[in-house]
């Protein structure tokens, strides 16, 4: 009789033991499938927006080619058309080296090619190509020191650069200005690219730099963009074992500030 308490004992033991297995497994599943459906989506959305980032600049440069060949037009508005084109065609160039560069980061080790280059020069024409002249747009202020030099994988960075820039343009108001520096301090370079935009809210800034993350709410979003350039931003820089910080910038918008070692 005294064996019976025990067995039962033994039994309720086993089952709990059981249980806490099977929960412990259905918990981890459902995380899984959670992961593995939220990524599903990030690859759809990720998809549709670059078919919209293609579509757009496309649809761009087929209407002024349209419109030159249909049209006479003097020499002032044939020129800007064309201007109007190569800026498309450009953005078209950006988004494809940022897949590209995306494909390269997953498929390369640590090692990375390094050549030096001229970091003001750079970022100066980066700046110039990327300006707007009329007030449609954000207008950068740049305040690059001249003469800064540094070894690295130049187009990579070139990407690093260029994404921050748009980046900041994409989420400022229309003739805000984008704040651009390149400057040495304490034997270390620094490069940080200000907007005054809404801001960042702390939750957001842990994830912005993953793959497709893009802030706000898909249903509520304006800004277009892949997802792709933080990514790329946060991904280049550690193998250049550079650091960059999400600030607050006064009295609205942020700061991306990047320290190369």
């Amino acid at each position: 009789m005294e064996a019976q308490p025990m067995r039962k004992g033994m039994i309720l033991g086993e089952g709990f033991i059981f249980i806490s297995i099977f929960l412990v497994g259905a918990i981890k599943l459902k995380r899984a499938v959670v992961q593995e459906y939220r990524a599903h989506k990030q690859q759809h959305n990720f998809l549709l927006s670059v078919t919209h980032e293609l579509k757009s600049p496309l649809a761009s440069i087929k209407l002024y080619i349209q419109t030159i060949l249909k049209r006479e037009l003097n020499k002032e508005q044939r020129d800007q058309f064309l201007t109007n084109s190569l800026k498309d065609i450009e953005r078209l160039d950006d988004l494809v080296e940022n897949v590209l560069i995306a494909t390269k980061l997953e498929s390369v080790g640590k090692s990375i090619p390094k050549e030096k280059f001229d970091f003001s020069d750079l970022v100066l024409r980066i700046t110039d190509r990327l300006q707007i002249h009329s007030c449609t747009s954000q207008i950068i202020k740049s305040d690059v020191e001249p003469g800064i030099n540094y070894v690295g994988d130049k187009f990579a960075i070139t990407s690093v650069v260029t994404n921050l820039i748009e980046n900041a343009i994409k989420y400022s108001p229309p003739c805000a200005h984008v704040q651009v520096k390149l400057y040495q301090q304490n034997g270390q370079i620094r490069f940080s690219v200000a907007d005054s935009g809404i801001g960042i809210n702390d939750e957001e800034k842990k994830r912005i730099f993953n793959k497709f993350y893009r802030v706000g709410s898909e249903d509520t979003r304006k800004t277009k963009g892949t997802g792709l350039g933080l990514y790329i931003v946060k991904s280049v820089l550690d193998k250049h074992n550079a650091q960059i910080k999400v600030l607050n910038n006064t009295p609205t918008g942020s700061i991306f500030d990047v320290t190369f070692n």
